[in-house]
């Protein structure tokens, strides 16, 4: 067995006396867990099933100095072709709450799609404008979650900041402690978890009273305008944009202007729908993802001394 081998075997070892044995696994092939559908295996992979589960996962891997990653939908992740030399944590918490005052509190690996209907049908408002974006509760307080409403009379960018109210974070130095919006440091796309190594386990949204038809009417002129804008994942699998925006301009046009939306390298393809959407045909592959993404930032370069910066996030060895 080489070096590397017998380590992953040692922290197998030690993992299993500390979580849900039947829940660990070894060599797991981790494109089934990505919106993308693409990335190689990981050493070790756990279900963290509830929030303290959740907690004791990456206690554990922060205490034996193993890599991890938290992984909730696989949205907005590109995962090497080669997998992940640590341990994925995936999260599967989804225990929930409603109150009478309209607050909901939620672990943070519901997902957002199974959560919606169930404020709508208690008529509460706020998360109904999210409908159709691929996320986990974690992950929408992780990027602020957002979408430019549609409809002439909501015409803005609503944000998932909106509605939060507190969340319950592990620390990087291993506490527990219930955070408010500010200490979340909200902006486009990032929150403060993108600069701390901080962990939301649960998440308390205040939502309001509404009528349920006209979150229903929101639901679906939004449903309406994604499946028009953006390619459907069951058929076209994506982590969503590549880039980041540029304020007046658009990634997307630029791509498009070079002549790149539409173009293939093996199985990934910019999309013909969203140019700064890139999808796989079947059997794409990081290293074709890769090459796209460098293309697109060279012409776009090259004509518009314009920087495409990087949005999704890449995980693993590639």
């Amino acid at each position: 067995m080489s070096d590397s081998g017998k380590a992953r075997s040692d922290y197998y070892g030690q993992l299993i006396t500390r979580l849900d044995a039947k829940r660990l696994k070894r060599n797991e092939p981790l494109a089934q867990y990505t919106t993308f559908r693409i990335g190689g295996p990981a050493d070790l992979f756990y279900d963290a099933t509830s929030v303290e589960d959740l907690a004791g996962a990456v206690t554990a891997a922060r205490e034996l100095g193993l890599e991890y990653f938290v992984l909730g939908l696989g949205a907005n992740i590109l995962i090497g072709d080669k997998g992940f030399r640590g341990l994925i944590i995936r999260n599967t918490s989804s225990h929930l709450e409603f109150f009478d005052d309209g607050r909901l509190w939620v672990e943070s690996g519901a997902v957002m799609a199974k959560l919606i209907p169930q404020a709508v049908e208690r008529g509460l408002s706020g998360l109904e404008h999210y409908v159709g974006i691929p996320s986990t509760v974690g992950g929408a307080v992780w990027q602020n979650l957002h979408f430019l409403s549609p409809a002439p009379d909501r015409e803005r960018t609503m944000f998932i900041a909106e509605v939060f109210q507190t969340a319950e974070l592990l620390t990087y130095d291993g506490k527990r402690k219930t955070v408010d919006r500010e200490y979340m440091q909200f902006g486009y796309d990032t929150s403060t978890l993108h600069k701390q190594r901080d962990i939301a386990l649960a998440v308390t949204f205040q939502l309001e009273l509404g009528d349920k038809s006209v979150m229903h009417r929101i639901m679906q002129e939004n449903l309406s305008w994604r499946g028009g804008k953006h390619p459907w994942l069951e058929y076209h699998p994506s982590a969503g944009s590549i880039f980041k925006k540029i304020e007046g301009v658009g990634a997307g046009r630029l791509i498009d202007q070079v002549g790149l939306k539409g173009f293939r390298n093996g199985d990934a393809q910019i999309s013909h729908i969203h140019a700064n959407i890139m999808v796989n045909l079947g059997k794409a592959t990081a290293k074709d993802v890769r090459e796209l993404i460098t293309m697109a930032q060279s012409k776009v370069r090259e004509r518009f001394d314009q920087n495409l910066e990087v949005e999704i996030g890449f995980i693993g060895e590639f």
